[in-house]
């Protein structure tokens, strides 16, 4: 348990990054995971919770993948994958809408509305917040951002409300889409200008040495994580979570994280203490 003078040491180290992000956007991408666990979801509740009551303007993402394959293998289906993403025909679709917009939406948006309503949940089909367009015929009902309606984002925060965002996207036709989390995220992030991305990962972040968990990289810029991936210095799911943060970082957002969304109060300890917890990735070294 910390001292008085350590807790008022910690208050006086987030005191300079509060005031810097005060009335900023940041968009916080969170898988499905942590919503398989009722404690983490009221922990992850409680972070943004504190964002939004010192003044930043944050927005929640979700997927939902684990709670998809659940709910497929329920129904008899099989769930398959190209290049990490779900092939999505007309019947997987239903399943990923009732998942993400009626499942796990639903879930995040009363673990906050439970420490104070202040949560909307809105899907990307939504006054089309995400408009799509087909990304692979292989794929099937799978969409890339075309569009985002960031207006509508902005206009609830100047009601004083959390957006809370599932991602099932339309066409201009109103055709729902199965659109990637953190595709999204990052596109949510860019059109509203955001200050940060912040990606909730079941990883630490970045390691130099994927075998030894002391070698986290703490910060690089979006041209060096190119090249670790160009050189094959990065591998698996590591590589399109940094190349979501490097394509942010290069549209416009402030600067993009990789953090361990299984460690208490994520969030807060990388945004509001000098240490931080995970991996930054900023437009120029030293960036913040």
């Amino acid at each position: 348990m910390m001292t008085p003078n350590e807790t008022a040491a910690l208050l006086i180290q987030a005191l300079p990054y509060i005031r810097r992000f005060t009335g900023k956007v940041i968009v916080v991408k969170v898988g499905g995971l942590p919503m398989t666990d009722p404690a983490r979801a009221r922990s992850l509740a409680k972070d943004v919770l504190l964002l939004h009551s010192v003044g930043i303007r944050p927005v929640l993402v979700h997927g939902g993948g684990p709670q998809i394959d659940e709910q497929m293998k329920r129904a008899g289906l099989t769930p398959e994958f190209r290049e990490g993403l779900r092939v999505t025909d007309s019947e997987t679709l239903d399943i990923v809408r009732m998942v993400l917009v009626g499942k796990i939406n639903r879930e995040l948006v009363g673990a906050l509305n439970a420490l104070e309503p202040v949560a909307v949940g809105v899907a990307g089909e939504d006054a089309r917040l995400l408009e799509t367009e087909p990304l692979d015929p292989a794929l099937g009902f799978v969409g890339t951002v075309t569009r985002v309606n960031a207006g509508l984002l902005h206009a609830l925060h100047e009601d004083g409300l959390v957006p809370i965002v599932s991602t099932v996207g339309a066409n201009k036709d109103g055709q729902p889409y199965n659109v990637n989390a953190d595709d999204a995220a990052r596109a949510i992030a860019i059109a509203m200008g955001a200050e940060k991305i912040i990606y909730l990962t079941g990883a630490p972040g970045l390691l130099a040495d994927p075998s030894d968990p002391a070698s986290l990289v703490q910060r690089l810029t979006a041209g060096e994580a190119r090249r670790r991936i160009a050189d094959e210095a990065v591998t698996g799911g590591m590589i399109p979570k940094l190349t979501s943060c490097a394509e942010a970082v290069e549209g416009g957002v402030g600067s993009a994280h990789m953090i361990d969304g299984r460690a208490e109060h994520a969030i807060l300890v990388e945004l509001f203490t000098d240490q931080g917890i995970g991996t930054m990735v900023c437009a120029e070294a030293g960036g913040d």
